[in-house]
């Protein structure tokens, strides 16, 4: 419909056309300019007239892309002649088309018709084909056979589309250099690729321009952009060995020394991996050698990594290759075809040439070898207690200089017990001490000498054998207590204790072992069971308290036995098990009470010692009585001055032989907390009517908590 409207616009003069458009006042019409893009001018040029027929006056407004919208200033209207102004040029590729609005006012300014504008802006050549950038650069392996994708460049043309003057072609317009068995092309898609063979030595470097020209009417615009190809080298030439450096000699039993270097030649380009080297040793039975690249000079080193022996061989002739980290390729153009790919000449892998190899002899020099045990690690038997100078096993040794001195002589090199010695000349090893199969120097029942073998080189050598001795166990061992105490708890049954031996012999002279209690232990101990390496003391209801001492015998497999006394301590468990360790406790608790006895104690002797010293006065002072003492003091200087003082120093002699004696054990009042049952001690007196002497030989019962406490366990009963 709005075409049909352009069309009555159009319909510029005749009276049907008029009519047309009075009877259609006040809506939309259609009306089209064509602007030519990058018009020369001059400025302003009249483009066109819109004609609106009426009756009375009107006058035009326009509004819109080119008036006062972007792009503004290009166009104008006539107010009262409607005549359309174009006052600068426009560009195709910015706005392909401009659409305004054109109003027809009244003389009150009324609107009374409305009238659409569009203007098609027509395309000129006016925009050459665009690469993105002005240079590319790439890398190309000299060995890239001919016809591989390099690279593809892209072009764009911003002149409209579909039209001669968006279409354009590529075209290479140069390359530098330019040799003969290298062709670049360029194809539609602009993929960029090339004929023949590259070839680092003629040129490293590539300069390709390539031109993109459009294919406009009137005029044809281009442009073009350049490609810089570097070529990399590749492995067209073989390394050569062109000289070797050094000795030559190695000593026998020496690595890590090296006698050779070996220089290579090659025409690539240094440090790339066409020009560095690998190199590979043939000959090399044994593997003593290895040959490494020197990354900075490229030579080959030759070094020694396992020694050689100079009796095996004074000389060894090894062959050595070389080859490049990259694998070798040749390319030759051998005729130029005029449409496709050229007919070249290039190697494949299996076709590779051989890499190139030289002989080399290596001179063993020799060196003062250490004697060789033939027999390095040996067993041998020994029965334990063996006298001294029994022979134990001969180690033999030879020295396989065949160059040097062949002399040597056989010493003891660790010998921990100092068991053994050996003959020089020899190789005899006998005792020189008794064995014994319980020493710390045997293990698992071996003990270990070394033996060396030293020459009379200078600096002299020395070769080194093992002699693992195994000691034959005898049964020249008892069984031993592991403890010789235990602790028995009261109680009104029997109560079991754990005896433990052990034997430092072994099968069959060890255990499992018998137990015997000696002595008299019927009706108050019992062993069960009684033979193992365990046994249980059973103790009866009528054992008391207090410490026992019971003799037992332990015997072996064999018979073979020892006696020992086991010390017991019966005791209350309801505490503790340990009866030791409550011992220690109640102890601990009671120190105080402990102290005032072995206070009272040391008073009373110093009582009897101040008693000696006034009986023993050769002159005697009559005592004064005092009546004012309640008391009688009977006056009496009747005896002859040391007759009763020899009697008193024989009873203290013998309380202090008995101080001699050992460690009492500490006597047990009362459990800690108990006050009830607290034992205190007897206050001592002696009567007036009773003579010294009967008050020293018996204290009476009033002394037996004290003698209790005093008394050595071995004067107890074994109760």
């Amino acid at each position: 419909m709005l075409y049909f409207f352009l069309l009555l616009v159009l319909c510029s003069s005749s009276a049907t056309c008029s009519e047309l458009l009075s009877r259609h006042r006040r809506s939309w019409i259609i009306d089209s300019f064509t602007i030519e893009e990058g018009h020369s001018g001059p400025f302003p040029y009249e483009l066109g007239k819109i004609n609106i027929e009426q009756a009375k006056q009107v006058y035009f407004d326009l509004y819109g892309e080119g008036v006062d919208k972007e792009p503004k200033g290009v166009l104008s209207i006539h107010k009262e002649s409607g005549v359309v102004s174009v006052h600068r040029a426009v560009d195709y590729e910015e706005n392909k088309m401009l659409k305004l609005k054109c109003e027809a006012r009244t003389a009150d300014l009324s609107i009374d018709d409305t009238l659409g504008v569009e203007i098609s802006i027509l395309d000129i050549n006016d925009n050459p084909p665009r690469f993105p950038t002005d240079l590319f650069k790439i890398s190309v392996d000299e060995e890239t056979p001919q016809g591989s994708p390099l690279l593809t460049v892209v072009a764009y043309d911003r002149d409209q589309r579909g039209t001669p003057n968006s279409t354009f072609h590529y075209e290479i317009k140069s390359v530098a250099p330019n040799p003969s068995d290298t062709k670049f092309t360029i194809e539609e898609s602009g993929l960029i690729s090339f004929k023949g063979c590259l070839d680092y030595e003629v040129a490293e470097m590539f300069t390709v321009v390539v031109e993109a020209k459009d294919h406009g009417d009137v005029v044809s615009l281009s442009s073009s952009t350049t490609v810089v190809i570097h070529v990399e080298d590749g492995n067209n030439h073989l390394p050569t060995i062109s000289g070797q450096t050094g000795s030559g000699k190695v000593k026998e039993d020496e690595a890590g020394t090296s006698p050779l270097r070996l220089h290579v030649s090659d025409k690539d380009t240094p440090n790339s991996p066409a020009w560095r080297a690998k190199y590979t040793i043939q000959g090399d039975e044994g593997e003593h050698f290895q040959i490494k690249t020197d990354p900075d000079t490229n030579d080959g080193i030759l070094t020694v990594i396992k020694p050689l022996d100079f009796e095996g061989g004074a000389q060894v002739e090894l062959t050595i290759s070389v080859e490049n980290e990259a694998p070798y390729f040749s390319c030759k153009v051998r005729e130029k075809t005029p449409s496709g790919l050229w007919t070249v000449d290039s190697s494949e892998r299996d076709d590779d040439p051989q890499p190139h190899s030289v002989k080399v002899v290596i001179e063993v020099e020799d060196a003062n070898d250490p004697p060789r045990f033939s027999v390095t690690v040996k067993e041998a038997m020994l029965e334990e207690n063996a006298p001294i100078g029994t022979w134990v096993e001969k180690v033999t040794a030879v020295d396989p200089d065949s160059s040097h001195t062949r002399d040597f002589v056989y010493k003891v090199g660790d010998d921990p017990a100092g068991w053994v010695t050996v003959d020089p000349h020899t190789g005899d090893i006998t005792t020189s001490k008794t064995p014994d199969r319980e020493s710390p120097h045997v293990v698992n029942g071996v003990y270990v000498i070394l033996v060396h073998a030293v020459d009379a080189g200078t600096p002299p050598m020395t070769g080194t054998a093992t002699l693992n001795i195994h000691v034959t166990d005898q049964n020249d061992n008892v069984p031993h207590l592991t403890v010789d105490y235990v602790d028995v708890c009261v109680s009104d049954g029997p109560t079991t204790a754990n005896i433990t031996a052990f034997d430092l012999d072994d099968n069959p002279f060890g255990g499992p072992f018998t137990f015997e209690l000696l002595g008299d232990a019927n009706g108050k101990w019992k062993l069960d069971p009684s033979h193992g390496y365990i046994a249980g003391l059973v103790k009866k209801p009528n054992v008391m308290a207090g410490p026992h001492t019971i003799y037992l015998k332990i015997s072996d497999m064999q018979g073979k036995f020892g006696a020992y006394n086991l010390s017991v301590t019966v005791c209350d468990c309801s505490v503790r098990s340990d009866c030791r360790s409550r011992g220690a406790t109640v102890t601990k608790a009671a120190s105080g009470a402990i102290g005032v006895v072995f206070a009272s104690l040391f008073l009373l002797l110093v009582l009897l010692l101040m008693a000696v010293f006034i009986t023993c006065r050769k002159e005697f002072t009559t005592l004064e009585s005092s009546g004012s003492s309640a008391e009688t003091l009977l006056v009496s200087n009747i005896e002859t001055p040391g007759t009763d003082c020899q009697l008193l120093l024989q009873r203290l002699s013998h309380l202090e032989t008995e101080e001699d004696l050992p460690e009492y054990p500490p006597h047990l009042y009362a459990e800690v907390g108990d006050s009830g049952n607290l034992s205190e001690l007897d206050s001592i007196d002696i009567p007036d009517e009773d003579s010294f002497d009967n008050a020293l030989k018996d204290l009476g019962p009033k002394f037996k908590t004290l003698a209790s406490i005093c008394k050595p366990p071995h004067t107890q009963n074994i109760t």
